[in-house]
Parts: structure tokens; sequence; C-alpha cells
């Protein structure tokens, strides 16, 4: 059995998501490990991980929209604005979301579906420096 562990620097701009498929099956490529499971997780309050359709934008697009309406920015709604309009609506946005996500490797690949890919789904406005830690078991 092996493992290794990575901390995945992203970047980003602005609010949405933003796919890390590429950059993950990257460094699992580096590791040889053929069998085992990958843990991404995320070291943040205010942005969170998903596993959703790479294929189409317009999935992305609809998303974001929703999560703009079920958790909108309208000053003065929360008591936590201690960073501004959009703090308090990105926690409830990741707390409706996920931080963690586990993920089978089989043949030295990510077990996904066609068209599934993985994303941090930034909540804030402005940019932001994130940290996604990867932690791969296996042999």
């Amino acid at each position: 059995m092996k493992q290794a562990l990575h901390h995945l620097g992203v970047t980003t701009r602005t609010r949405g998501l933003h796919e890390i498929t590429r950059d993950i099956r990257s460094w699992i490529d580096q590791q040889g490990i053929q069998t085992g499971l990958l843990t991404v997780f995320l070291r943040h309050t205010s942005a969170s991980l998903l596993i959703q359709e790479n294929a189409d934008p317009d999935v992305r697009t609809d998303l974001e929209q929703f999560f703009a309406d079920i958790a909108p920015e309208e000053p003065g709604r929360y008591v936590h604005d201690a960073e501004g309009p959009d703090d308090m609506p990105a926690h409830l946005r990741t707390a409706l979301t996920q931080v963690q996500l586990s993920i089978p490797v089989s043949a030295g690949r990510m077990v996904l579906g066609t068209w599934q890919g993985i994303y941090l789904f930034e909540h804030r406005r402005v940019s932001h420096r994130r940290e996604v830690v990867l932690h791969l078991f296996g042999e």
C-alpha cells in the first residue's frame, strides 16, 4: 500500500464553478497508484466542491443562478456580514454543498462518469487563492 498527499492551489477570479479535474488527474498520473481511493478536501468555508456535468456550460450557468436565488445577497438580510454582502450567502452555499469528495481510482484513473468533472465552486465575488488537499491511498 502507498499513499500520497498534495496541496493544490487554485486561484479563482470570480464567483462560479471552476473545473479542476485536469489538475487532479495530472497529479494522480505522477503517483504510480493503480487502485485506490482519492480524497479531495477544500480548506475553506466560503467555497465548496462538486462533481458535475462538464459537457454543457449551461449546467454551470443554471447551478450558479440557482444558488444565487436560494442564498441571495441582500444588504441587511444577514447578521454576519463581516467581509461584505457576499460573505454570509457564501457560507450558506457551502453548507448546502460539500467540502470533501471521495473518488475511487482504478487503472490509475479516477472513476468518473463520461460527463463528470470536479469543480471548485467559488461562492465569493472577488478573487481568492483556495487550497485543495488531495490524498490518494492505494496500490
